[in-house]
């Protein structure tokens, strides 16, 4: 059976948000020999954690755990009870709805759920990665 844990990082709603959860995401899967997962995991944070900051106005949080399954789930809350729009081709030159869209290439699995935090109503956008 693998290993589990589960991680939160609380962060402000700023931009500079996205840098630091990418970096302790990094350092999370480096430390537990997880390496190999770290550029998709990277990448997948940056949209979740970027979509809380960019169009929320309240703080958000990052979640990052690992199953009992061995599966790695990647996570984002953010104040916004509203849900995210459906990922779509991106037109042209066009960033809106290409964060989703790059989640769901690249990850297993992804959804969302109403969620609470700080005693806010908010959601939970969540991806998954399963470790070969």
């Amino acid at each position: 059976m693998p290993e589990t844990w589960d991680y939160t990082l609380y962060v402000p709603n700023d931009p500079r948000a996205v840098t630091i959860s990418r970096r302790t995401l990094r350092l999370i899967l480096t430390m537990h020999g997880l390496i190999g997962l770290a550029d998709t995991a990277e990448l997948l944070a940056a949209e979740l954690v970027s979509n809380a900051v960019r169009h929320t106005k309240g703080r958000a949080a990052l979640r990052v755990r690992r199953s009992p399954e061995g599966v790695v789930w990647i996570g984002a809350w953010d104040a916004d009870p509203v849900p995210p729009e459906p990922p779509g081709v991106a037109a042209g030159l066009d960033e809106a709805g290409r964060g989703l869209g790059l989640v769901v290439a690249c990850a297993d699995g992804w959804g969302w759920q109403p969620s609470a935090r700080f005693g806010e109503r908010g959601k939970y956008v969540w991806c998954e990665l399963g470790v070969a």
